[in-house]
């Protein structure tokens, strides 16, 4: 039998609402959740005993299921789904190990939720578009360029990819910036991933306090509307899976 770990919490010494929080609560494969604790921080985990494949999906979302119960009653640290310990004496002594790294990270979240932004565009219409405005500042080819052979064909269609996306990248880095001057009030931590495929610009994530949920949302609203060739696709709030900086072995 092994132990499921689900989340990292934030107690406060108030152990005994950690046991009331978690009663009756029922994790993967229906089995029961409870807390070990240490000081500031509990563990939720539960009994898995099956030989259930452990890349299963019902048991994916169930687990995922119970994190989202759970953050919505307390400060947590997501756990990736799979992560099994051997007994709830190992559990135990991870905490005690762990407890600085743990209780630093779970200060750094508390009363926070995350978001994901997602910006999309169509890459033919866009890239186009791109490209037109590179090429109404663009200077004329240099003379030996100008002879038309397959070899300066081909380095003008090499040097006309690379600067598309060269423009394309400057686009996406004055995109970042127009999105953390837009919150600025808001002052969200966030991490961007640039030009993920042709079609993704931009995939962001931004960790928000709980009380300004309303006001993040209303201004991605409002910067969706300054953009409307770029398709915006905003989802959460989520347990802060995106800033957790820790590592259970």
């Amino acid at each position: 039998m092994k132990k499921v770990i689900y989340a990292i919490l934030l107690t406060n010494q108030r152990h005994r609402k950690m046991r009331d929080l978690v009663k009756g609560m029922k994790g993967i494969m229906g089995a029961e959740i409870y807390a070990l604790s240490f000081k500031d921080v509990s563990i939720a985990v539960s009994d898995f005993t099956s030989s259930k494949d452990t890349t299963n999906r019902e048991l994916a979302i169930d687990f995922a299921g119970v994190i989202e119960v759970l953050s919505q009653q307390i400060t947590l640290l997501p756990v990736r789904f799979g992560t099994f310990i051997k007994t709830d004496e190992i559990v135990h002594q991870l905490l005690v190990n762990h407890y600085d790294s743990f209780f630093r990270n779970l200060q750094k979240v508390e009363n926070k939720c995350e978001f994901g932004l997602k910006i999309l565009c169509d890459y033919d219409t866009f890239s186009k578009k791109i490209s037109a405005q590179a090429a109404a500042v663009e200077v004329q080819p240099l003379a030996y360029f100008s002879a038309n052979t397959i070899h300066t064909n081909y380095l003008l269609e090499k040097i006309k990819i690379n600067k598309l996306e060269d423009s394309l990248f400057k686009y996406v880095e004055q995109l970042i910036e127009d999105i953390s001057q837009h919150l600025t009030q808001i002052n969200p931590e966030s991490k961007y991933k640039k030009m993920v495929t042709n079609s993704i610009l931009l995939d962001a994530v931004f960790l928000v306090k709980e009380n300004k949920k309303d006001e993040f949302i209303q201004a991605i609203s409002s910067f969706k509307q300054q953009h409307d060739d770029l398709q915006f696709l905003l989802t959460g709030s989520w347990p802060p899976y995106s800033f957790v900086d820790i590592v259970i072995e």
